[in-house]
């Protein structure tokens, strides 16, 4: 089985200034606590697992990690937008899971506890200062960081990332879901693209 999905995504974490999980770094928050708690909604632009069309389907990635990505013993749990269809929400589960390989793949070593699938109304909205949307759970806003220059500043070729290049800026609002509660503090905005076909999209430097 094969699959390929793109769009655009937006993330809010726990981490102060920036966050240190792209380069497996120890996280850490405004408070001083070595943990990240985060969530991250896609939109899928275009894509499809086989013959499921996953055009349009949005999805939420709740996360604890811990220590350093590389330490392991990860908690995620994903919120499937209610407007997915069963056969969508079900190839979006095997995708994230692990089960088709690809990125997603070689990410599932790192999962020490799976938290559960929940459907419920997901949005992200994009523009100046993005936004997203998790009915119930998360409302929270993006505002890239910028340079001198007045663009948004960039990290490029981080080790883990869901994008080779990421704008990277502060979020406020509010997250609670699967008990991962978190004051938003960092955030970053990106195109994406995550397939089980292409070699240089597993994570062998990238996420």
């Amino acid at each position: 089985m094969t699959y390929s999905i793109s769009g655009r995504y937006m993330a809010s974490c726990s981490c102060a200034a920036l966050c240190g999980c792209p380069v497996d770094a120890q996280p850490k928050d405004a408070a001083g606590g070595s943990e990240c708690r985060g969530v991250a909604v896609f939109h899928i632009a275009d894509g499809r697992l086989d013959e499921v069309d996953l055009s349009g389907v949005d999805f939420a990635f709740y996360n604890l990690f811990p220590s350093n990505l590389t330490s392991g013993n990860w908690k995620v749990g994903v919120v499937v937008d209610s407007g997915a269809s069963d056969a969508q929400a079900e190839a979006v589960g095997r995708i994230l899971s692990g089960q088709e390989g690809g990125t997603f793949g070689e990410l599932a070593q790192f999962v020490g506890e799976f938290l559960g699938t929940e459907r419920g109304r997901v949005t992200l909205s994009d523009g100046d200062k993005p936004a997203l949307s998790v009915e119930g759970h998360s409302e929270l806003e993006f505002e890239a960081a910028r340079g001198a220059d007045g663009t948004p500043t960039t990290v490029k070729n981080a080790m883990f990332g869901f994008a080779p290049e990421f704008q990277v800026g502060r979020t406020s609002g509010r997250s609670s879901a699967f008990g991962l509660s978190f004051e938003p503090s960092y955030g970053e905005s990106a195109d994406f693209t995550f397939t089980s076909e292409k070699a240089e999209a597993a994570v062998a430097g990238r996420m």
